[in-house]
């Protein structure tokens, strides 16, 4: 509740920055910057990190690596000029040790501070140097005569704000934390919903997370693991359950055309495929029927890994729709993917007698007229696109299904731009969302909170597993051979190029350079070469020559991460592999293995490797499994990278990480339901509090 001072309400949680001493205008402006106006916003800026400078580390006891405070007196001095100038500080202490402070940045006074005998307090972290371990750049002050008490407490370090200094931030921070209420005005959760979780209180946890006392638990602290962080994470986790869970309310309250169809279409299309169904894809297709037949909107992801045949449901779906008179249309993020999905749709349902339409950015002139005018009249049943779909322009008929595929690549505005497409009034089509990246399930449970998941999880008869070898890069020789060997028996292969530096200019000199190696030392096959830079006509013309067997060998970067579809192909090279995520490299390999032909995926690394480059690697080699990387993914990664957190509009979270607290998911969906249900208003200031405006766009 508000509290009175002087007989006037004052609600701190809302209170502006401006009232703190120290913020005007322009500190305020760098604030708001950062999203930082309120109080409660100052609150939960919480650090990063913690300096222990509530005791003295001997230098003798220093490790490399690990933060310590040091005193020592001034043994000698020395400015360099080696490249450019610096500022070599030499310290030593009882323990008969030396550490050495670097300095690339300094004035002429500091060097003077630093006059041979004074005593000199400094906090960093030591690293090997040329003379034993060295501090570059550490926080210090010059001691004089008087005593230096320690510190009492751990010193926060906080995420920066552009243009303010670390003390200052420190400083306002506090003076944010002495406004804090009391307990009972703070919290907003009923106690007997906390009880069974044995945290602290919020304004307990606030506390402890900014003053930690020195006999705080520093490993929990940086861990994440703290009870005051988990306490924390609960609350913030609650607040995205809440504004997803509240999205989802407001959809289902609008209303979409009922497409209960016999299915006398889909049984059409199930008797002209020259395959069988899974049991996988049957099972999904059921749900999707059922959510489709109701009149209100079908909120749907349907997740599968590669190659598993999530494309065929999405056809009979919309076959549903086109049955009841209505129009579906079908969204992909590249052309190229979009035109591969054109294909398998077009073969599929014009023997039908279903009009299928085409709308890319390539589209022009009459071709470009005409489908507009099809999709305006209905004749356009299914519209295949890439986001031109969206554009304004283009009007459907009677849109009852959008159906959007790898979603993530999306942005939010341009996923609610076509389903606004079949909005008239209260109305909007049924959605289908469709991901070749397996979502972990304590992903989906907080991410997709709106949506309904379901999940093919099984790949279709025929399809052999890829062998995955892991190799040094010094083995490329042994490689082109496999190649000649293996596009001599009829095969083709790809050769995935990645560098350092993914300036689109850098990827594509790099593609360039391995092109015409390859040319070189395999003169006998036509070598195909793709990459970012090109022109999207050029880039079609050469995956068709691919796709089509013309060409041997295809040297790529990573723009033929998602949809091509090569069933020939069954050898996939990809070089600095250390250098991509998990589901990145699980989609890459995807593309070989399409075909009933033994296939490999040889993963080439640059030695030395890092710690998690070897796991990733390592997890690749052991399972073929999507849904088992995805989870590892997850722990070494964390949800934004895989959701691709800047496309999907969904906030980064401030404490929660959805790997380390994936317990609390279950008890805070429980929470969620009980607060919407009981407690609406509790729940809208639940959402203000951890998302805010955020919460409009997340998972739209």
């Amino acid at each position: 509740m508000p509290k009175r001072l002087g007989g006037v309400a004052v609600d701190f949680n809302q209170q502006p920055l401006a009232a703190l001493p120290g913020i005007g205008p322009r500190v305020a402006g760098k604030f708001a910057a950062r999203g930082l106006e309120t109080l409660q916003d100052l609150w939960l800026w919480l650090p990063r990190g913690y300096e222990d400078r509530t005791a003295l580390t001997p230098i003798r006891a220093l490790q490399a690596g690990v933060s310590a405070q040091v005193q020592g007196r001034v043994e000698a001095v020395e400015r360099g000029f080696r490249y450019r100038p610096q500022l070599r500080v030499a310290i030593g202490d009882d323990s008969r040790s030396t550490l050495v402070l670097r300095f690339f940045h300094f004035r002429a006074q500091q060097v003077a501070q630093f006059a041979p005998g004074a005593i000199v307090r400094c906090f960093g972290t030591p690293r090997p140097g040329a003379h034993g371990l060295e501090m570059v750049h550490p926080s210090y002050r010059v001691l004089d005569a008087d005593e230096h008490p320690l510190g009492d407490a751990l010193d926060p370090v906080y995420p920066p704000v552009e243009g303010i200094g670390p003390a200052t931030l420190r400083k306002l921070v506090g003076l944010a934390l002495d406004r804090l209420p009391d307990a009972a005005s703070l919290e907003l959760l009923p106690p007997e919903l906390l009880a069974g979780f044995g945290l602290p209180g919020l304004r307990e946890s606030l506390l402890v997370l900014h003053r930690p006392p020195r006999d705080a638990d520093v490993p929990a602290l940086h861990a994440g693991t703290h009870p005051a962080q988990r306490r924390l994470a609960l609350e913030e986790l609650l607040a995205h359950q809440l504004g997803l869970r509240r999205r989802r309310i407001a959809m289902q309250r609008r209303a979409s055309p009922a497409l209960d169809a016999k299915g006398r279409l889909v049984e059409k299309l199930r008797k002209s495929l020259p395959f069988d169904l899974t049991a996988a894809q049957n099972r999904v297709f059921g749900e999707v029927r059922g959510d489709l037949a109701r009149a209100h909107p079908m909120l749907r992801l349907v997740q599968g890994d590669v190659g598993s045949g999530k494309t065929v449901v999405a056809a009979m779906a919309a076959l549903q729709a086109i049955e009841c008179g209505k129009q579906a249309a079908l969204m992909a993020p590249t052309e190229l993917l979009a035109e591969q999905h054109l294909a398998n749709l077009k073969s599929w349902l014009e023997p039908l007698g279903i009009n299928v339409g085409w709308l890319a950015g390539k589209v022009g002139g009459k071709a470009r007229a005409q489908v507009l005018a099809d999709a305006a009249s209905g004749d356009a049943q299914l519209l295949v696109g890439t986001h031109a779909l969206m554009q304004e322009g283009v009007e459907f008929h009677d849109l009852a299904l959008a159906i959007v595929d790898e979603q993530h690549r999306f942005g939010v505005h341009q996923r609610l731009a076509l389903r606004d497409k079949g909005g008239a009034g209260n109305r909007v089509p049924h959605q289908l969302v469709m991901t070749a990246t397996p979502i972990p399930r304590t992903l989906a449970m907080s991410a997709y909170a709106d949506l309904d998941v379901s999940s093919i999880d099984e790949l279709p008869p025929g399809r052999t597993p890829v062998q995955t070898v892991v190799l040094s890069g010094e083995r490329r020789p042994e490689l082109v051979e496999r190649i000649r060997a293996a596009c001599a028996e009829g095969r083709q292969a790809y050769w995935v190029c990645t560098v350092i530096d993914d300036s689109d200019e850098v990827v594509a000199q790099a593609a360039q350079t391995t092109y015409e190696s390859l040319v070189a030392a395999l003169p006998e096959l036509r070598v195909g070469l793709v990459h970012g830079r090109m022109k999207p006509a050029e880039k079609q013309m050469v995956m068709r020559a691919f796709k089509q067997g013309d060409i041997h060998l295809l040297v790529a970067t990573t723009v033929i991460e998602v949809g091509v579809d090569v069933a020939n192909a069954s050898l996939m090279i990809v070089e600095n592999a250390e250098r991509l995520g998990l589901a990145q490299l699980h989609q890459l390999r995807g593309r070989v293995g399409r075909g009933s032909a033994r296939s490999s995926c040889v993963l080439l690394y640059q030695p030395p490797l890092s710690a998690m480059a070897k796991q990733r690697l390592e997890t690749l080699r052991e399972t073929n499994d999507g849904f088992r990387i995805a989870e590892k993914d997850l722990q070494l990664r964390g949800p934004g990278e895989l959701l691709g957190t800047r496309q999907t509009g969904l906030a980064a979270f401030r404490v929660a990480d959805l790997a380390r607290d994936a317990d609390l998911l279950p008890q805070v969906r429980a929470i969620a339901e009980r607060l919407l249900a009981d407690s609406p208003a509790l729940a809208d200031r639940v959402i203000a509090r951890w998302v805010g405006a955020s919460a409009r766009y997340a998972s739209a």
